[in-house]
């Protein structure tokens, strides 16, 4: 039998919640202080955690809805489920993972890619990890794989304690109060100083239950001269209710270490997709951020790095696709806060049948950051005559000393280049697919193989359906 993409699911408008979430336990919709007390007791709570989200709670109550970007009006937390606990605790072993979950999992690649080509897998299943697995030649190393709660209440406690949300803090935006109020799951990365981890880790999240969140938090650390290829992909299947994402990312890059964070987002078209994704990077270190945003009916996603130290460095490389019904809100920020210190954002969107894409971008040079280096590329495709693409730079530059630029670019498929392949043999249809792979390549060439696969096959179902 033909082993069935992931990328397949996304045409999905039914899903059987009874039978996938049998013996699921789940909170109450809504968001009071008894919930998130609920909740932490769920997780057996260290007291500081305890504390920490019902004061994240009170600023969430007390903070706006953000005003930077589309609406959110058909979000009402009242009628969000907060925590899904799966028909299961988290299993080392594929085979002990339970049948109905197992298959949604396998139609995903899961653990397919693992054999091939990873370090370690994770993988969430609405609020809680149903599997993790990390392979011994990469433990022997010394590097730390596994679930946040278990780093939490284990011997890296410490650690998490010392850097959770303190690079996202919850008074930032209202949705990063609401994150610190009923996170769950999430994964936990330490890189010791001076280790290579030759392949990549990757957590994979699936958000299966219809109204609820996803509120994983995702913490790495890479130490001094270490080295990580870290790959999120995520998704969830279509329903006719609003469900939301808003996860919390947050990377420490340690002096003269490289951190790549690669992400593959293929989310329903139901989802509100508001992720907040932070990194901060120590003198000679480099973060490097490859992203691809499908699906979501709406997205706020703006990751950002904070270069702190001498000589540090960011790309980041991203791709983004706004089909009919979508809004998708997309860009990357930079701080520049020492000398020498350099950013390259290059990004590409694409839009058809009235999809509405946005790039913001958001570079700010410190006084203190002579012989600053940033360039910022947007390129838009639009597909058709209804769809709509903006860019919105915002650059704050306190000294002579830098070297800044920006540039955007709008254009739409050429007829000739169409016709061109239709005269070698392509369907129409095939002929503008493949055109839009190859202004996606800057991503997928990014990815490794399998990922760059699944990235264009997602772009081949987006197309479908956008001749006319």
């Amino acid at each position: 039998m033909k082993e069935k993409s992931y990328v397949e699911d996304i045409d999905r408008s039914v899903y059987d919640f009874k039978d996938d979430e049998k013996d699921a336990y789940k909170l109450q919709a809504g968001l009071t202080p008894e919930i998130v007390e609920k909740l932490s007791k769920e997780k057996n709570d260290p007291v500081w955690m305890q504390n920490f989200r019902l004061q994240a709670l009170q600023i969430y109550n007390e903070m706006p809805v953000p005003d930077w970007g589309p609406s959110i009006e058909g979000l009402d937390m009242a009628n969000i489920v907060t925590y899904v606990r799966p028909n299961t605790n988290m299993k080392a072993k594929w085979s002990d993972v339970p049948e109905d979950i197992k298959n949604t999992f396998e139609r995903l690649g899961i653990p397919q890619a693992e054999r091939k080509s990873l370090a370690g897998v994770g993988a969430q299943y609405d609020s809680e990890l149903v599997y993790h697995n990390v392979r011994e030649e990469v433990a022997a190393q010394g590097v730390v794989y596994t679930d946040m709660e278990s780093a939490l209440k284990g011997e890296y406690a410490d650690m998490v304690q010392k850097h959770f949300m303190k690079l996202v803090k919850p008074n930032d935006h209202k949705f990063a109060a609401l994150h610190g109020a009923v996170w769950s799951g999430g994964s936990f990365v330490y890189v010791p100083k001076g280790v290579s981890v030759e392949i990549p880790l990757q957590s994979y999240f699936r958000l299966n239950a219809p109204g609820a969140g996803q509120f994983e938090h995702t913490l790495i650390i890479v130490d001094e001269g270490a080295d990580l290829h870290f790959i999120e992909g995520c998704s969830a299947p279509k329903y006719n209710v609003a469900n939301l994402h808003a996860g919390c990312v947050e990377l420490f890059v340690g002096k003269n270490a490289r951190l790549r964070y690669s992400t593959i987002e293929n989310w329903s078209k139901n989802m509100y997709n508001l992720n907040t994704k932070r990194a901060l990077v120590e003198e000679g270190g480099t973060i490097e951020w490859v992203s691809g945003s499908f699906g979501s009916h709406v997205s706020y996603l703006y990751p950002m790095s904070i270069l702190k130290g001498k000589g540090a460095k960011m790309e980041f490389t991203g791709i983004t696709f706004a089909g009919k019904g979508q809004n998708l809100d997309t860009g990357a920020k930079v701080v520049h806060s020492a000398p020498d210190t350099s950013s390259y954002i290059n990004t590409k969107s694409i839009s058809k049948d009235g999809g509405i894409s946005t790039f913001r971008s958001s570079v700010v040079v410190a006084k203190n950051a002579k012989n600053a280096k940033s360039s910022v590329s947007c390129q838009s495709l639009m597909l058709d005559a209804i769809s709509r693409s903006d860019t919105i730079p915002a650059m704050d530059i306190r000294t002579k000393d830098a070297n800044v630029g920006h540039e955007a670019q709008i254009g739409s498929i050429s007829d000739e280049a169409v016709f061109y392949l239709m005269s070698r043999g392509m369907s129409e249809e095939d002929a503008r697919a493949c055109i839009v792979s190859g202004f996606a390549d800057n991503v997928s060439k990014e990815l490794p193989l399998e990922y760059a696969v699944e990235m264009n096959n997602l772009i081949r179902l987006e197309m479908k359906g956008s001749i006319g």
